[in-house]
């Protein structure tokens, strides 16, 4: 049975510890946002909350498990070559999406690439020991600072993106990468059940016809949106 792995023992132990170490942070992490609204200082999630990100600046918040383990399959059945992850934090859903990039350059040959981008130094040097120690480092472009400046030369056709970012943020980073996504590429944004207000602005980039999206919420815990380019 290979169910839930990425077809590789030591990467699969590095990122069960690393996804551990995350969920044992998810408690202060829901306490802190908890005592803000019990104060009547609830973080808005719809614009840039400063305090929120320094209490974050040191916390993996990685994507869950189930939801970075659909990302690699979803890279091996399109065969992506070429995939953007907006806020990378620790790099542990960079290692799914760079391994099955990986089994896809091994299969066929070829060149492929994780271009990552992560604002905190602190995480995305954390990131980068966690690419040499898993061995996927030559597949991971990891580039440090504000999204619509680490992207703007962001060559074309991306083939899947990952989204795990501030809601304020999950706009600009569609209008830079749907130009950019080549028919059939999929993008992903994590917890979006239920289309909160956080992300009024993405859904309305994301509803306009104009821009040639098809979207669809999985139903994952919070809500996963798999959106393809037409």
């Amino acid at each position: 049975m290979n169910a839930g792995t990425l077809q590789n023992p030591a990467l699969d132990r590095l990122v069960a510890d690393l996804q551990t170490r995350s969920a044992e942070q998810v408690s202060s992490i829901t306490s802190y946002f908890a005592d803000r609204a019990d104060r009547g200082d609830a973080a808005d999630l719809t614009e840039l909350d400063t305090r929120a990100s320094d209490f974050l600046a040191d916390k993996l918040v990685a994507l869950e498990h189930d939801k970075a383990l659909l990302c690699h399959r979803l890279c091996l059945a399109i065969r992506a070559r070429r995939v953007v992850e907006i806020g990378t934090s620790y790099g542990v859903s960079t290692l799914y999406l760079a391994q099955a990039v990986r089994m896809v350059v091994e299969a066929e040959g070829g060149i492929g690439v994780v271009i990552g981008t992560e604002h905190e130094p602190a995480k995305a040097a954390a990131a980068r020991e966690n690419f040499r120690v898993a061995e996927l480092d030559a597949y991971i472009d990891l580039r440090e600072g504000d999204l619509r400046e680490t992207l703007l030369d962001l060559d074309e056709p991306v083939d899947l993106a990952l989204i795990d970012i501030w809601p304020a943020l999950a706009r600009p980073a569609l209008e830079l990468l749907t130009p950019r996504m080549r028919g059939g590429g999929v993008l992903l944004i994590d917890n979006t059940e239920n289309r909160p207000e956080i992300y009024r602005d993405a859904f309305e980039y994301i509803d306009d016809p104009a821009n040639g999206l098809l979207t669809q919420t999985l139903p994952f815990r919070g809500g996963l949106e798999m959106i393809v380019k037409l």
